[in-house]
């Protein structure tokens, strides 16, 4: 069956997830973490900003720089957080050279990183990613500033 990932947001979640372990056949392993799975307005932030930089370095595309962001500030997060990502990650990533690493983040190959993370752990990665090319002088969208935009027409 390969691997099975399903996020339990409720308990009608919890009940088909029970039904499906019972169904499974041993041997198998499972991984469990706390945390509900990064949100759609976070993944277009982070697809944003992607772009964003893109643009404002000039030497890069958007998937070059999501990989070098996966590689360089995502990586770590999950290798301190999640231990069977750590596992695969060290097996399977960690030899190569950061050539293929890089090339391992972007696509097609698309090693999961940021689609495994939790939302505390995805605002960690887009925090991260502010900092660092904030750093360089990039300017990034600020979703606050849209809200607070929002507000002034209102008034």
């Amino acid at each position: 069956m390969g691997t099975v990932n399903r996020i339990v947001a409720n308990e009608l979640d919890k009940d088909i997830l029970i039904r499906l372990i019972r169904a499974r056949k041993p041997p198998f392993t499972t991984t469990m973490t706390d945390g509900k799975h990064r949100t759609n307005p976070q993944n277009k932030l982070q697809r944003k900003w992607m772009t964003e930089i893109a643009d404002q370095l000039g030497d890069r595309t958007a998937e070059e720089v999501r990989g070098e962001c996966k590689l360089m500030l995502g990586v770590p997060i999950l290798r301190a957080e999640n231990e069977a990502f750590c596992k695969a990650y060290d097996e399977h990533v960690k030899p190569l050279s950061y050539e293929q690493k890089l090339a391992f983040m972007m696509m097609p190959l698309d090693f999961p990183v940021t689609r495994l993370m939790t939302t505390a752990q995805s605002k960690q990665y887009l925090d991260a990613i502010h900092r660092h090319y904030s750093a360089q002088g990039i300017y990034l969208t600020n979703p606050e500033d849209r809200g607070r935009a929002e507000m002034a027409r209102a008034s």
